[in-house]
């Protein structure tokens, strides 16, 4: 596989805080808008060019996305952000309560994902790659890093790890209690011997960022359209990305919440599910132990539904995840939800915000009941990739969060 160092536009040290941001698609218009109020400073006014107009604009048009232009402009011109004087890599690791994960940024070919050798697991929507595909070329820039993953081999781990023994770059706590350390590594010898490294392994998997990918890669081909002697070596046909050894990252539980019972009574729905699930009443709150658990809130109490066998099949890797057995099971026959990506009586909530929030949504009146569950594990995640599967909406999340803004990679 491709690993390509590049020149990145980074922040100084002192402005690195200030300046880099969530994912434009974990943080709402509203939430962005008010971070920019007291931080004229910050990312989200490159990747969400929205909030630096005063009333609602649209996202799709290029005088919008200009302005975010005009802001990465304004931070290089101000010296807050600068271009790295040579291509270099850049470790990065990530401490997030008792976990750490430690990678690099680099890029990566539009090729290999071209040919599906940097795999995927979720299905894109075409309305937000065109957003994003047009940000990448009004912008001139890969300004969001997709998240990237490869089959952990020792002697690669080490390799990375032997380049966080010196000085970092960075070093800085984000307002979610998120530690980022970066190293630059700008020695060819030392870039080299991890360039080689990776020729040996055969795939690269996308763990979170799919519309971000698929917006460089479509970006890519409209570059290539326009310049049909391009030479493979330009800026557009690799995309920005964060590399981890698999057996390092954390994906949280992503739950359900329903609004209502699709007209049953608490009883009638209660006898429904134990058709199909064994369902135990627990005392006090339930968090899900282990794979095929899932935990149930409904009228302040917390039930654990274990699924009956012969209600999957546990040898298809898509129909024996927890959330296809619950979507299968449940959802869709008895609370009539057949589509969870279009159907607004269903809503997400990721573990990042704990049970609380699921007792708290329930509690509150707005959802009638709450599904805890257990985390997707990242062997299923490979294992659907690999065979060339698409999960469930909403199967995974990622924490912590790559940061947009330590790192841009300018096409």
């Amino acid at each position: 596989m491709i690993v390509r160092p590049f020149r990145a536009l980074r922040p100084t040290k002192e402005m690195v805080d200030k300046i880099a941001a969530k994912p434009y698609d974990v943080v709402t218009e509203e939430m962005a808008r008010e971070v920019a109020k007291n931080n004229p400073y910050t990312f989200y006014k490159v990747s969400r060019p929205e909030i630096n107009f005063e009333q609602p604009v649209d996202t799709h048009d290029p005088k919008v996305l200009e302005t975010g232009r005009k802001h990465l402009e304004w931070l290089t011109e101000n010296g807050y952000m600068f271009v790295e004087d040579r291509p270099s890599i850049y470790i990065y690791q990530q401490h997030w309560r008792d976990h750490v994960q430690t990678g690099f940024f680099a890029t990566f070919s539009v090729d290999e994902y071209i040919e599906n050798k940097i795999k995927k697991h979720e299905l894109t929507r075409k309305d937000k790659e065109d957003e994003r595909a047009l940000h990448v070329k009004v912008v001139k820039a890969h300004t969001g890093p997709v998240f990237l993953m490869y089959k952990s081999k020792p002697e690669i781990d080490n390799l990375i790890m032997k380049h966080t023994a010196g000085t970092p770059e960075y070093d800085f706590v984000d307002e979610s209690g998120v530690r980022h350390i970066v190293w630059v590594l700008r020695d060819e010898n030392e870039i080299q011997e991890i360039v080689d490294a990776f020729k040996s392994v055969d795939s690269f998997y996308i763990a979170d960022g799919h519309h971000r990918a698929a917006a460089a890669v479509r970006a890519a081909i409209d570059f290539r359209n326009e310049n049909p002697n391009y030479t493979g070596e330009e800026e557009f046909n690799y995309f920005l990305a964060a590399l981890f050894p698999h057996n390092q990252l954390k994906i949280l539980d992503y739950n359900r919440v329903v609004k209502d019972l699709n007209g049953m009574s608490e009883d009638e729905f209660l006898r429904r599910v134990s058709e199909k699930f064994e369902v135990t009443p627990v005392d006090g709150v339930y968090r899900p132990e282990k794979k095929h658990t899932i935990g149930m809130y409904l009228s302040g109490k917390w039930y654990k539904l274990e699924p009956k066998s012969g209600t999957y099949d546990e040898n298809d890797v898509i129909a024996s995840l927890d959330v296809s057995i619950l979507q299968n099971n449940l959802l869709a026959p008895i609370l009539g939800i057949e589509n969870p990506r279009t159907d607004k009586r269903i809503d997400f909530v990721g573990g990042i915000l704990g049970i609380e929030e699921l007792i708290r949504l329930v509690d509150g009146g707005e959802f009638k009941v709450a599904f805890a569950m257990y985390p997707t594990s990242i062997n299923d995640l490979l294992r659907v990739s690999d065979e060339g599967k698409i999960m469930p909406p909403k199967s995974t999340w990622f924490e912590p969060k790559l940061k947009s803004g330590i790192v841009v990679h300018l096409i």
